[in-house]
């Protein structure tokens, strides 16, 4: 057990150990093996315990990072899950898929030669031991509460705004088109980052609470939004952004070209015993392939690795900017690399080519320019650089919009943004219609889970807020 914090000046950076590329390229298990308690215990106590923790400043959740690193250290591992779950609905799940190269640890004050905390691991390890130990409780409240609330999609928002409204004392029911809970979390991410059991106990656990799940229920098809308003006193739009982000270039249409989720979604379908008639026919199995997935964020990682294990041929990820200008997480493509994948920087498809079934990509060589309005480099074509990439299972990991919410709902008041997505008051989370709130990528677009949770969380604040002043009226004209 560590003695005392501020360890970085003696101990090095040890990550709990990975699991040998070539072994886990065979596999969907989770990539990095558990942390041993003197392990966990020695990582934690590098922590400086700065004045201005950097790492809780940059957390969505403004996560109490020191604290429950100290308690760690301390070997008090109840206390230190009791101020992680404070703050956090799914430690054991941003400890595992949040990009903390991006985020907590890419702060971390300590100086780049003697490296960050590793506080991801170490918030892994908090939680799965508070759950091999007991110590995670179903959302039960002291007392209930005669209001209803009805959340609307079962991913990473609605589940948080679930939990935390049902601790309140809330009645809540929770509606989704899926046959799991978990949304994007089941579907979307692969075992080899977050291994299913993670997500459906924590489903198990919000029905033991007393949380009401309706699943394979459409809103706008097999329930109006109309009736869901009148069946509770307030509802919450949680049904986050699928629709994927195309490309225009000829041959697009060609057999053998598909969306990213489309591809996810059938590998961890066909992982979780399901029939996937898509996956079996080889339509969306990368098996014996040469596969080239396009774009360069988390989701596309997911589908070079995926790849990977599912036997291809080849895997190449073609994106048009440099390494230094991934939106995904570094950690992931080191990773991938490990595995096997080739990166092809600063290329862009130009054309696919087949007869009836794609063959090729035909791409260009890009150079980066100047930073545009966001901060970032803007990318140009190199002209005369054109080369060709046999491929023939092309994957289009461009991004995600969402769907057209008020056509889909059958509610044409609801606004939305020149985005898609829909308008909120962000200081109140609520839509333009009354008690009707929204949070998540459905409001800011495609974006962490972490930040969803984030949403979730504080739209469960302000729906508490909304049902008891709604509330007070009555309550005084009784009295």
């Amino acid at each position: 057990m560590a003695e005392r914090m501020l360890q970085f000046v003696r101990l090095p950076q040890m990550p709990p150990e990975k699991r040998d590329a070539a072994t886990r390229r065979s596999d969907f298990g989770e990539i990095y093996r558990e942390f041993a308690a003197d392990a966990a215990a020695a990582q934690a106590s590098r922590c400086s315990q700065c004045g201005v923790p950097f790492c809780s400043v940059h957390c969505p959740l403004h996560n109490n990072i020191p604290d429950w690193l100290k308690l760690t250290a301390e070997g008090r591992l109840e206390e230190a899950y009791e101020v992680s779950s404070a703050t956090n609905t799914f430690p054991e799940i941003c400890g595992r898929i949040c990009p903390q190269d991006r985020l907590c640890e890419g702060n971390c004050v300590i100086e780049k030669g003697f490296e960050s905390v590793t506080i991801g691991a170490v918030e892994k390890y908090i939680t799965d031991t508070a759950w091999e130990r007991g110590w995670v409780r179903p959302p039960k409240p002291r007392r209930e509460l005669p209001w209803s609330v009805g959340i609307i999609g079962a991913g990473p928002a609605g589940l948080a705004a679930a939990e935390r409204l049902r601790t309140r004392g809330y009645q809540v029911d929770v509606y989704d088109r899926y046959d799991r809970v978990g949304g994007l979390m089941i579907y979307g991410i692969p075992n080899f980052k977050l291994e299913k059991e993670v997500v459906l106990r924590r489903w198990r656990q919000f029905e033991e609470g007393g949380i009401r799940f309706h699943l394979n229920c459409a809103v706008g098809k097999d329930v109006t939004l109309a009736e869901l308003r009148a069946r509770h006193d307030a509802v919450f739009i949680a049904t986050g952004v699928y629709r994927a982000r195309d490309i225009a270039c000829p041959g697009v249409g060609l057999e053998g070209i598909v969306p990213a989720l489309d591809y996810l979604t059938a590998a961890n379908r066909h992982n979780l015993g399901d029939p996937v008639p898509e996956f079996e026919s080889g339509a969306l199995d990368a098996r014996g392939r040469q596969v080239v997935v396009i774009g360069g964020g988390d989701t596309a990682m997911d589908c070079v690795r995926t790849a990977v294990r599912q036997g291809a041929r080849s895997v190449t990820c073609l994106y048009r900017r440099d390494r230094a200008n991934m939106p995904g997480s570094m950690r992931e493509v080191a990773n991938a690399e490990e595995e096997g994948v080739t990166f092809t920087w600063l290329a862009a498809p130009e054309a696919f080519l087949g007869d009836g079934r794609v063959s090729g990509v035909r791409a260009t060589r890009m150079h980066l320019g100047l930073p545009d309005a966001t901060g970032r480099q803007q990318v140009a074509p190199i002209p005369g650089s054109g080369f060709t990439i046999p491929c023939d299972l092309a994957i289009k990991a461009l991004g995600f919009d969402p769907e057209d919410v008020p056509a889909m709902f059958g509610e044409p008041a609801l606004a939305v943004t020149r985005w898609g997505t829909l308008k909120v008051d962000h200081r109140t989370m609520m839509t333009e219609l009354p008690g009707v709130f929204a949070g998540g990528d459905i409001v800011r677009g495609a974006s962490l889970v972490v930040w969803a949770i984030r949403d979730g969380r504080d739209a469960a604040d302000r729906i508490d807020a909304y049902v008891r002043a709604k509330a007070a009226p009555a309550a005084m004209a009784a009295e």
